[in-house]
């Protein structure tokens, strides 16, 4: 099991993610913390300032559960799924258990959710995703590529802890290496999501207007 010894988390900060014992643990934990609105501007704060301020976005949350999962001795390793202008990308946690690979994720919507440890590859996992990654608004399938297996190992450790937002890291993922899930001679044999899949993607967790977010 893995010390971080390079880190200060506090011994309270320490025992809240030593409780985080396994990914379906961590995905809990997740999502009892109400979405991080961003209401004085955009954030991606540390973990350590996600555990204060009790609120989160998903790369915010997938750093936690990263972290979670390197105090296991497991690699913290975040995958970027990315989308057409117009639509958000999303970044989960990924973990393995045998020789498959799962997914934590932290979403306000039914979709894009935690993957169990399934899938024989990133590609397939981040394919997983592609059916329930539309625009409601008009139900257009958005997600075009996805990242490697990205390790946060080599940004040390300092970042757990920062009071400061980490952009690098995002930027660092964002321009990583990306693989198309498929070539745009076949985009135009994709159907949109129904009137049905619209409706139940419109479905939330959390409101703009909860106290404390």
């Amino acid at each position: 099991m893995s010390t971080l010894s390079g880190t200060n988390l506090t011994k309270e900060e320490l025992s809240i993610l030593r409780g985080l014992s396994t990914p379906q643990k961590i995905q809990d934990y997740l999502d009892t913390l109400p979405v991080n609105f961003e209401k004085a501007g955009d954030t991606c704060m540390s973990p350590r300032r996600v555990l204060r301020e009790q609120k989160v976005h998903c790369i915010e949350g997938a750093m936690v559960a990263a972290v979670a999962l390197w105090l296991r001795g497991e690699k913290p390793l975040l995958l970027d799924l990315k989308t057409i202008k117009g639509d958000d990308d999303h970044v989960v946690a990924l973990y393995k258990r045998g020789s498959l690979w799962g997914a934590i994720s932290k979403t306000n919507h039914t979709t894009l959710r935690f993957r169990d440890p399934i899938y024989r590859t990133v590609r397939e996992l981040a394919a997983s995703y592609f059916h329930e990654y539309f625009l409601n608004s008009n139900g257009v399938k958005t997600l075009r590529s996805h990242s490697g297996a990205f390790n946060l190992t080599k940004f040390g450790t300092d970042w757990i802890t920062s009071e400061d937002d980490l952009w690098n890291i995002t930027l660092a993922l964002d321009s990583s290496r990306h693989y198309r899930l498929f070539p745009t001679e076949n985009s135009g044999y994709i159907r949109n999501a129904d009137e049905m899949e619209r409706k139940a993607g419109e479905i939330t967790e959390w409101n703009s207007s909860d106290k404390g977010t």
